[in-house]
């Protein structure tokens, strides 16, 4: 099912409705600043299962977590107070930060139970933003691979993703026309010092 609403104010009852059905274990579908994702709730067993299922990956392989603000980010990651000041000042921004992770996510995913570290995200996107919001947790997500369903990674429509992939999903949030800025830049503070693993869009 597709919901159309406006980027900049979003309906917050289409919100409401996703955060729902993320907690129901269900998987959702929104643009970011870099791609199509799908979301879910990585608290939900369900949830996880689904978005593993619907990527192809064993439970090992890494997601990123969406967060709307740096408080909320610190319940699943170790965030030094030397850092808070760094991602003030850049985020929202276009990067993937990389910390060690809380016992709050090692205990509902197995990746990060592995290794202990965790992908945090600030999306610069009042759409995203709103919707952690109202949603009041983290989301994990994962890119869709648009090769795999014959998609041209150029001018993906809602309606061409509710065709190759609305059976896995239960909703669709399309806010309109939407640019996607490129790549994230991956930022490791595991060694308590930053490190750049791939330079992206997103500039330090």
């Amino acid at each position: 099912m597709i919901e159309y609403v406006i980027a900049e104010n979003p309906d917050d009852r289409v919100l409401k409705k996703a955060s729902e059905l993320i907690k129901k274990g269900e998987l959702v579908c929104i643009p970011t600043d870099t791609n199509w994702v799908v979301i879910a709730d990585p608290f939900s067993k369900q949830g996880i299962e689904k978005i593993y299922k619907f990527k192809n990956f064993d439970k090992l392989h890494h997601f990123s977590l969406l967060c709307d603000s740096i408080s909320r980010a610190s319940e699943v990651a170790l965030i030094d107070d030397s850092i808070f000041k760094m991602l003030r000042r850049i985020t929202p921004g276009h990067f993937t930060f990389i910390f060690e992770a809380t016992k709050k996510i090692t205990k509902a995913v197995q990746a990060n139970k592995m290794d202990h570290q965790v992908g945090i995200r600030f999306i610069p996107s009042t759409l995203v933003e709103r919707l952690l919001e109202v949603h009041g947790e983290v989301v994990i997500s994962t890119n869709i691979d648009y090769a795999k369903y014959g998609l041209s990674e150029h001018d993906v429509y809602s309606y061409q993703l509710e065709e190759a992939i609305g059976s896995s999903l239960q909703m669709i949030i399309d806010p309109g026309e939407y640019e996607f800025a490129g790549q994230s830049t991956i930022v490791d503070f595991t060694s308590g010092a930053p490190e750049i693993i791939r330079q992206g869009v997103g500039i330090i």
